[in-house]
């Protein structure tokens, strides 16, 4: 076997290492690159990552390091946490300031010595604003945009003068849920509310798709809500995350209910807020948010009785003087009526009994005048009327025998009309009676081709039956 010129493993890495230290030594480099493999040790708050770069295109990793960060490597990644509220996790794009190092043992990595906060938040705000833009392409008909301001279906509703029956939408565990219902249920002004929980998680972007289904239930349920709220208690600031995705916004945009949000944040507002009707900065805020809501309305009722009041009061009054000015007008006129009217009344009087006095007196003449027709009168008319008497009972004696002759007379010459007229000589005359159902009937309208009719003659009755009826001229009694 030949002899091969070789060397310890020890000594290579010795070489890698001086040739590392050489060229990378005391040297420090802002390196942008994806997180993935990310473990964290709590307990020495050390991390532990691989630093990848990923092709634009594919997403296929081109570039791959190990990397680790502990002292101020891992303070500094709490304080890039704590302001742009994004969890150091994997598949997040950031910046980093590392140096390179190289151990015998451990190998090859990079060391964190920095990150980049702002590059960071220009990345989210970039996410943001390209979901906020999405929002507005592609839903036109419930989100629209106008200079900086978001106009939603949502946020146009128009809130229910008062709130009471409300979808509460939070975690079972959240603390801010117990900060809503104390501030509603211990409201100085004793409202009441009615507050049906839909509990889900409300933290970590990757459950953003169980909040949309929590929205939906609510909508499903078909409760006639007045609001509906979602609130997030506690929590880190890397949760607002998931009120930033594009299906929640979506969802907040197009929901037919007021939504009132108060997810816990003090700085940027998320796209959940741009979209909700009410945006609130936390669960107490959203709370007295209600509160006010239902005080405007009842300050707004008591102002309209106080109006109402004030109002019934002015019109009492106007209308009080009104008629305390009418009532003098009345008094006064009405006494210058009758002292205008005095001297007429007093001549009135006194032409009414001086007429009076002499009407009674004429009359009385003409009562005294009847008096003695009526005592002479009598007499002369009941003389007349008996020699009246007296000269119509001769007439009649006279006149009786002529008139019962002449009378007797007129009586014969109508019964010799009448027996002439009779049926029983017009008949012997040759005439007919003609019968149809026992009735006489004169007028041929009334008698059809086919009717059973009887012909009543001087002394004969004929029954027969109609076989032809035609129109006859007459002409056999011309003279």
């Amino acid at each position: 076997m030949p002899d091969l010129n070789y060397i310890k493993l020890s000594d290579l890495n010795r070489q890698i290492e001086e040739i590392i230290t050489q060229n990378f030594g005391g040297r420090m480099f802002w390196v942008v690159g994806d997180v993935t493999n990310h473990t964290h040790k709590h307990e020495k708050n050390y991390h532990y990552f691989d630093f990848v770069e990923k092709d634009p295109y594919s997403n296929g990793i081109i570039a791959k390091i190990s990397a680790s960060a502990w002292g101020i490597g891992s303070e500094k990644i709490y304080n890039f946490e704590t302001v742009t509220g994004q969890k150091f996790t994997n598949n997040i794009n950031v910046l980093l300031l590392v140096s390179v190092q190289f151990h015998s043992i451990y190998g090859f990595k990079l060391n964190v010595i920095d990150i980049d906060a702002n590059f960071t938040l220009g990345v989210l705000e970039q996410q943001r604003q390209a979901t906020l833009s999405r929002l507005v392409a592609e839903n036109p008909g419930f989100i629209q945009k106008a200079g900086d301001q978001y106009y939603t279906k949502n946020n146009r509703l128009n809130h229910k003068i008062v709130i009471q029956r409300i979808a509460l939408i939070t975690s079972q565990t959240s603390a801010g849920g117990e900060d809503f219902r104390h501030t509603l249920d211990s409201n100085p002004h004793g409202y009441k509310f009615q507050i049906d929980d839909y509990f889900t998680v409300v933290q970590g972007e990757n459950n953003a798709e169980l909040l949309v289904a929590k929205i939906i239930e609510v909508f499903n349920s078909q409760i006639p809500y007045d609001a509906v709220v979602i609130i997030r208690g506690g929590g880190a600031q890397t949760d607002f995350l998931l009120f930033d995705d594009y299906n929640v916004g979506r969802a907040v945009a197009r929901f037919p209910i007021p939504i009132i949000t108060g997810i816990g944040h003090q700085k940027n507002e998320t796209i959940t807020d741009l979209m909700a009707h009410s945006p609130t900065k936390t669960p107490t805020k959203a709370a007295e948010f209600i509160i006010a809501h239902n005080k405007q309305f009842e300050e707004n009722l008591l102002l309209f009785q106080k109006n109402i009041v004030i109002k019934s009061q002015q019109f009492f009054s106007y209308y009080f003087q009104k008629l305390a000015s009418l009532n003098s007008l009345i008094v006064n006129n009405s006494r210058n009526i009758i002292a205008h009217n005095k001297d007429g009344l007093v001549e009135i009087n006194q032409i009414t009994i001086n007429t009076s006095k002499s009407i009674i007196f004429n009359r009385r003449s003409e009562l005294t005048a009847m008096a003695s027709q009526l005592a002479s009168k009598p007499k002369i008319i009941v003389y007349n009327r008996l020699a009246d008497i007296k000269n119509i009972a001769e007439n009649i004696k006279t006149f009786n025998a002529q008139y019962l002759k002449n009378q007797r007379s007129y009586l014969g010459h109508y019964v010799s009309l009448i027996n002439l007229m009779s049926p029983k000589n017009i008949l012997k005359k040759g005439f007919a009676i003609i019968k149809v159902n026992n009735e006489i009937i004169s007028n041929p309208d009334g008698i059809k081709v086919g009717n059973e009719i009887d012909i009543i003659l001087a002394e004969t009755q004929i029954t027969s039956t109609v076989k032809d009826k035609t129109t006859y001229n007459g002409n056999d009694f011309n003279v």
